[in-house]
């Protein structure tokens, strides 16, 4: 079954292992999270609890969102996710799930939303070849053709320059290095999308090696 958690990416550092070993690391905090609610087939059509991270201010929450929380006696939060294929015997609502959801060693998908790059061209943008830079070329960093003649069209999917970043990126195959209980974070081997301070769901891997 999958286990998950929502936490917030506070940067890079390195740790060594006992060999001597550099592990590069990405620090993610994870504060208690709230099970806000429990979905199931006879009332939504399919399994999942919903977790809560991140208390609001008051003045940036609503009416519906305060009598959500109330249910589980929370404060509204700001990130909130659904995490699927769970045990639902296992959560209660209102129930907090610690960084101890996971252990040293667990295999894990991490997602988050990429850092925005703004518009871009298309080869930074679609990792394009660009032409000569030589005097007389007249073709330097431009898409290049926008297709065949007959449509007299542009085909939808045509890789152009336009806005980059700012998606749904999940990374796979992350290694939990370190569990670290006393300041609720989590350290996993390698990058994890998303700028520092930006918000993260760790999710068991589904396509562990």
């Amino acid at each position: 079954m999958t286990k998950g958690i929502l936490g917030r990416k506070i940067g890079m550092t390195q740790i060594f292992a006992e060999n001597g070993e550099v592990i590069p690391v990405t620090v993610i905090e994870a504060e208690p999270n709230v099970v806000l609610q429990k979905k199931t087939v006879d009332s939504d059509g399919y399994e999942a609890i919903q977790l809560g991270f991140a208390d609001q201010k008051k003045a940036n929450s609503n009416k519906p969102a305060e009598g959500h929380a109330a249910k589980a006696n929370t404060a509204p939060k700001r990130f909130i996710k659904e995490i699927r294929n769970v045990s639902l015997d296992e959560y209660e609502v209102g129930q907090e799930l610690a960084v101890n959801t996971f252990a040293e060693g667990d295999v894990v998908d991490v997602t988050g939303i990429s850092k925005g790059k703004g518009f871009q061209g298309a080869i930074k943008r679609h990792n394009q070849s660009r032409g000569p830079m030589s005097h007389g070329s007249r073709y330097h960093r431009r898409p290049g053709s926008m297709g065949p003649v007959a449509p007299n069209r542009v085909f939808k999917g045509k890789l152009l320059p336009g806005r980059m970043g700012g998606e749904q990126i999940t990374v796979q195959n992350l290694e939990i290095v370190k569990v670290d209980t006393e300041r609720n974070l989590l350290l996993v081997k390698g990058n994890v999308p998303g700028a520092r301070k930006g918000y993260v769901t760790v999710q068991t891997a589904v396509k562990v090696k």
